[in-house]
């Protein structure tokens, strides 16, 4: 039986972030018509907790993009909402979400990002997000996800890729048209930005997103990532 909304969630030990936004998705049990958090392997108790907070959990090898499509392929909804568990979603979400849902069919929408911690390197962060989501139709998957089915289907659905599947989806969808910026912000965690420094963190990311363009496979990425646990 298909629904309206699916929500999608890709996790991986992830116990403590994961309850905020299931308590988050709680608030608007009328909108959300499935909760599926597609783990990747976890040794916390993410499961657990996923199935204590209503949703059905997926087993998947460890990758966004893996989880991601096999979370796609087990859901019905005709929309869905794909979030990183670390996420928290604002309190008027229910309405900006099905605000932007009832504007028809073959559409995307991203959330504007917040990223929850103090200082000015990381209100910078959020401008040039914002500016890059408008002015280049560019969101990454930290900003969520909110598409038609039908119109991810005929974009080619998502890439089971270990790294740069947000990308790779961001740029294909946005070929075919814009991606709207939902007026209001996604709140993720600051632990990305911590490890290297911000800008450290952002020279990483750059040099992630250059090779990606230049060639260099999804998988050899995600090792150099895995390496040096910084950048995204």
């Amino acid at each position: 039986m298909s629904c309206r909304l699916s929500v999608l969630i890709v996790a991986l030990n992830e116990a403590a972030g994961l309850p905020l936004l299931l308590a988050d998705l709680a608030r608007a049990p009328e909108l959300v018509g499935e909760l599926l958090v597609v783990d990747g392997g976890s040794s916390d108790g993410t499961r657990r907790i996923a199935a204590l907070g209503g949703a059905r959990v997926l087993s998947s090898p460890a990758g966004r993009g893996l989880q991601l499509a096999r979370g796609v392929a087990a859901s019905s909804g005709a929309w869905m909402l794909l979030l990183h568990a670390d996420a928290r979603l604002p309190a008027d979400w229910p309405a900006v979400v099905s605000g932007a849902m009832a504007q028809g069919r073959r559409h995307a929408w991203a959330f504007r990002l917040a990223i929850a911690g103090p200082g000015p390197g990381l209100r910078l962060v959020e401008l040039l997000v914002t500016l890059r989501s408008r002015l280049r139709s560019l969101p990454y998957g930290d900003q969520g996800l909110l598409i038609e089915r039908s119109w991810l289907a005929a974009a080619g659905g998502i890439k089971p890729l270990p790294l740069m599947e947000d990308l790779e989806l961001a740029e294909r969808l946005r070929r075919r048209q814009a991606i709207g910026l939902l007026p209001a912000a996604l709140s993720v965690s600051a632990r990305r930005w911590r490890r290297l420094g911000v800008l450290g963190t952002s020279l990483a990311n750059a040099r992630l997103r250059l090779a990606w363009r230049r060639g260099v496979a999804a998988e050899a990425l995600a090792a150099r990532y895995a390496r040096g646990r910084g950048g995204r």
